[in-house]
């Protein structure tokens, strides 16, 4: 190479990643190719609007994924996007590992915390949201007898680091139980309200329980504990992407979501949120150099990390905006009242979510009444192609069904025909 090659070679791995994060795809920024497409001026009230979004989801031939709840699928773009820093990381691997992408990082903090509205710096970028729980449950030393509320429908990642950091210590573990259909959310309001004591030091809630994707009030139960002097944790795996979310408006003091679901982004990705008020309560998992750090980069301090993934992150929220949160919203409704619509009154299926949009979004359970739920899905895959949750836990023996942005209104009309088939 001469020396004018190498300088022009130096210049360009100097310059990094073009754009916020739009790396080329086909010659394109992402940007120009989602512009292009017509994501950034669809017309959100078509289905034609939705079926253009399903296309940048490249599925397996014949797959109908309705298992978003369990991991997420990421836009081709996305995908694109990350194989693309990864090969700039493995170009020029030191530079990009420690500090060639700072600027870059620190965008995709802004971008997470504007989509929640909070401030960057209430903003860490983790790996999943059971890393989030354990960094929560890990930082306190309460005192034998102190309790901590957890209800019986919290995910095991959710209850284990409670189990393991403090039960271990004497604390105990307060389980109260949560009524599955709930018919208004003081019903459920009130379990929490029960369940404290003088003792209660931390409420523990899921957004949105993963059993049949009931949403939990976390705005009146954190209002209710700060009165008291709790403070409130929540899982945020379920909801982060599904619906618009103000964290500051919601009200809890942590909050922990893996962005490999509802938002999309590469696998082994995840987001934290810590009010600044409450920051100096929490302890990293990992410490290095710069453990000494003050800010909330303290709990994201791993040294060596997968940065093209975390910066997939970047693409992923620059694709939720692209679509629109708003758009995104109502989207999540309108697939749940449509599936609703379809089955509601058969005598062949008894829905287990609850109806109100206050409790419930694009996660929907339901029972093939009289057959089991292992059977069901199973057959479900093997006839019809289509990939689901069966959920056995508190008496549910149905199917959870994910509605995320990529299934269409034909996609669920396959689906109730394949169930009314098998029913």
């Amino acid at each position: 190479m001469d020396y004018k090659a190498r300088r022009t070679f130096l210049k360009r791995l100097g310059q990094g990643a073009i754009g916020s994060f739009a790396l080329p795809v086909f010659g394109n920024s992402l940007a120009d190719h989602w512009n292009a497409e017509g994501l950034t001026k669809g017309d959100y009230t078509s289905e034609a609007y939705w079926e253009l979004v399903k296309s940048q989801f490249n599925m397996a031939d014949g797959l109908r994924y309705f298992n978003n709840a369990s991991l997420g699928a990421s836009s081709t773009h996305i995908r694109q996007a990350t194989l693309g820093f990864r090969d700039l990381l493995d170009g020029f691997p030191s530079k990009y590992m420690w500090g060639g992408w700072q600027k870059e990082k620190e965008k995709v903090r802004e971008s997470v915390a504007n989509l929640f509205s909070v401030d960057a710096e209430e903003i860490a970028l983790i790996h999943n949201t059971t890393e989030g729980m354990n960094l929560i449950a890990r930082s306190f030393d309460f005192q034998s007898g102190d309790e901590i509320i957890l209800a019986d429908h919290e995910h095991p990642s959710g209850t284990i680091p409670w189990e393991v950091w403090q039960e271990t210590k004497g604390i105990r573990l307060v389980r109260p139980e949560l009524p599955v259909l709930p018919k208004s959310v003081s019903e459920l309001t009130e379990v929490y309200k029960k369940a404290i004591t003088p003792k209660t030091k931390i409420i523990s809630m899921c957004h949105m329980v993963n059993t049949n994707g009931m949403l939990l009030p976390v705005q009146e139960v954190s209002k209710i504990a700060h009165e008291k002097g709790i403070l409130v944790a929540v899982d945020g795996a379920q909801s982060a992407g599904m619906f618009k979310i103000d964290l500051h408006e919601l009200g809890c003091d942590f909050y922990a979501a893996s962005s490999h679901k509802w938002l999309f982004s590469p696998k082994g990705v995840g987001v934290f949120y810590a009010k600044k008020e409450s920051q100096h309560h929490l302890k990293p998992l990992m410490v290095a150099r710069g453990h000494t750090d003050e800010s909330i980069r303290r709990l994201e301090n791993y040294n060596t990390r997968n940065l093209p993934e975390v910066l997939g992150l970047g693409a992923s929220v620059d694709f939720h905006n692209t679509v629109g949160s708003e758009a995104i919203h109502k989207r999540s409704y309108e697939l749940k009242a449509y599936f609703r619509a379809k089955i509601e009154g058969n005598g062949h299926f008894t829905i287990k979510s609850p109806a109100l949009d206050d409790l419930s979004s694009a996660i929907q359970v339901v029972e093939v009444n009289g057959k089991d739920v292992k059977d069901i899905k199973e057959k479900l895959w093997e006839n019809y192609g289509i990939d689901c949750r069966p959920m056995t836990t508190h008496g549910l023996n149905a199917l959870r069904l994910s509605f995320a942005i990529y299934i269409t209104k034909k996609d669920i009309d396959y689906l109730v025909d394949a169930l009314q088939e098998l029913a």
